[in-house]
């Protein structure tokens, strides 16, 4: 993709990203949250449509929306949503899937549907629960170590890649590029935990660099997957130069719940 085109989104998406997380309000965060949770999940859905799935959008965006109160209201229990949507989900497919023509669409109608919720709106609600429970500085790092080595392992890539790591996924991803971005990576966590949380030991600091990006470094592959499966290169073009709405969180996905867990359980 152009840098010059590249350039100008990445610094309306960091501003815009600064002022909702250091100032916004909790709600007006949650909100901006869900909004992007819901553009990722229609880009998910329409990969889904590709392929003949027969994804059920309204009923999935509905679902994401259920899920994602449990992590602003903690008095709801995750696993009383969880039952409640798939309790929803079972009354829906019961009435619309009832004729023999849609019949043979149905199981993967159903999985692909529940899967966009559980796979998008569950651990994509934990970057609100990380700024909730922790503040904006813990979210900074995650953001440092994520973006400063995504960017590092695609220019490391580019000028040293020669050993494939993700040939089916993701072609123009290399072992070097990989080796890159967790040195960048770390390089994130040390300036991050010097410049903003001087209170989390540097050798925590710099293990949590380390795991965090290589739990990204699988979980954008894994999102390439999807759309490679269907023949696109990005989920949309919505972003000019960054691609779509998925294409931008497809290393957080998985990265996010880990890092909560890693701040509440080992940063202590």
């Amino acid at each position: 993709m152009s840098l010059r085109k590249r350039i100008p989104t990445a610094i309306v998406l960091i501003g815009v990203l600064f002022v909702v997380c250091q100032y916004a309000p909790k709600i007006v965060l949650y909100i901006f949250q869900q909004a992007f949770i819901v553009a990722a999940l229609v880009e998910f859905y329409k990969l889904a449509e590709r392929k003949g799935l027969m994804p059920q959008k309204a009923l999935g965006i509905g679902l994401a929306l259920l899920v994602s109160p449990t992590f602003y209201f903690p008095s709801i229990p995750l696993e009383v949503a969880l039952y409640a949507g798939l309790l929803v989900s079972g009354v829906y497919f019961v009435v619309y899937f009832n004729d023999l023509e849609k019949l043979p669409f149905f199981p993967a109608s159903f999985a692909i549907t529940i899967l966009g919720t559980i796979y998008l709106s569950f651990p994509l609600n934990f970057l609100y629960k990380i700024r909730l429970d922790f503040g904006p500085f813990t979210l900074y790092f995650l953001f440092s170590v994520i973006f400063l080595g995504d960017t590092a392992a695609m220019f490391v890539g580019k000028a040293f890649g020669k050993h494939k790591m993700t040939p089916i996924a993701s072609p123009n991803k290399t072992w070097e590029g990989s080796a890159g971005g967790i040195l960048f990576a770390i390089g994130g966590a040390v300036l991050a935990q010097q410049v903003l949380l001087r209170s989390v030991p540097l050798w925590r600091a710099i293990l949590t660099g380390v795991l965090v990006h290589a739990v990204a470094q699988v979980s954008d592959p894994l999102e390439s997957l999807f759309k490679r499966a269907v023949g696109v290169k990005d989920s949309s073009n919505a972003l000019p130069g960054h691609g779509g709405f998925l294409d931008r969180i497809d290393s957080l996905i998985l990265a996010s719940p880990l890092f909560y867990f890693i701040v509440k359980y080992l940063w202590k």
